[in-house]
């Protein structure tokens, strides 16, 4: 069993983190993600046009590159993350870095760095067999995106051949920038609940612990990606201390949701 299928608790949603690998202090922010509770976490791969993502994490990407961050490295650290913890880790970018060696090499070496999932952005379901295929093959998960513009003829395309969790987009747009309505993200919960037995997680512009427990009263996960990156744009080599906080606000808000719902 993957630890994916182990990440999401009966009794409460999960805390899902995501920080772009080489911006700040890569290793010590991840130990502090963990320290602070999340459940799994996502690495994103440093590139030069993420076209899903707003300013917040534009910058975190234009950062890592300008150190001269490359996939090896994005590699290494998640096989070091491994050896100190048990927390799933899931890679998160774009079809070039994932492919550009061929997507059996780029499979292969993330199992063999202890990777748990990948979420690659710009290859879409139809296309699953340019990297999902290698990647299912070596014992990574696929993990899609569904979004509010996803309707019912499309989601079984979606739905085919994913697992680790489903990742619904709760808005139509870029991260960081605005968040959807709790009542659109209850229903579009519920509508992916209908025909999927994977764990449904949102994300897109959650920043606060309310925030946050008003989705784990739906969703099996709460995603959180822009506010953390933030903070270690602010922060610089001060961001550990502020992330575990900040981390730590998240998780009692969420553990506390499920009490009251």
């Amino acid at each position: 069993m993957s630890r994916l299928a182990t990440a999401f608790p009966a009794d409460r949603a999960a805390l899902i983190t995501f920080i772009t690998a080489g911006d700040g202090d890569t290793s010590a922010i991840l130990d502090a993600l963990v320290e602070g509770g999340a459940d799994v976490i996502e690495i994103g791969m440093p590139f030069t046009d993420p076209m899903a993502d707003g300013p917040t994490i534009q910058a975190a990407n234009l950062r890592a590159l300008a150190k001269g961050i490359t996939t090896a490295d994005v590699l290494a650290l998640a096989r070091d993350f491994r050896a100190r913890h048990d927390v799933p880790l899931v890679l998160m970018g774009y079809a070039n870095p994932m492919t550009v060696r061929g997507p059996e090499w780029f499979a292969k070496a993330a199992a063999e760095a202890g990777i748990d999932g990948v979420i690659c952005v710009d290859i879409p379901a139809e296309e699953d067999d340019s990297l999902g295929d290698a990647l299912r093959a070596e014992g990574v998960d696929v993990i899609r995106l569904a979004t509010p513009t996803t309707d019912a003829a499309r989601l079984p395309a979606v739905l085919e051949g994913a697992n680790g969790f489903l990742y619904y987009v709760s808005v139509a747009g870029i991260t960081g920038l605005q968040q959807a309505a709790q009542a659109s993200i209850a229903d579009a919960v519920r509508r992916l609940k209908s025909v999927t037995d994977l764990p449904v997680a949102v994300g897109f512009g959650v920043r606060t612990p309310d925030q946050a427990a008003d989705i784990a009263r739906v969703a099996d996960g709460v995603i959180v990606g822009s506010a953390i990156v933030e903070l270690i744009g602010k922060h610089g080599e001060d961001a550990p201390r502020h992330v575990r906080a900040y981390i730590q606000s998240l998780s009692t808000a969420i553990h506390a949701a499920k009490e009251v719902a």
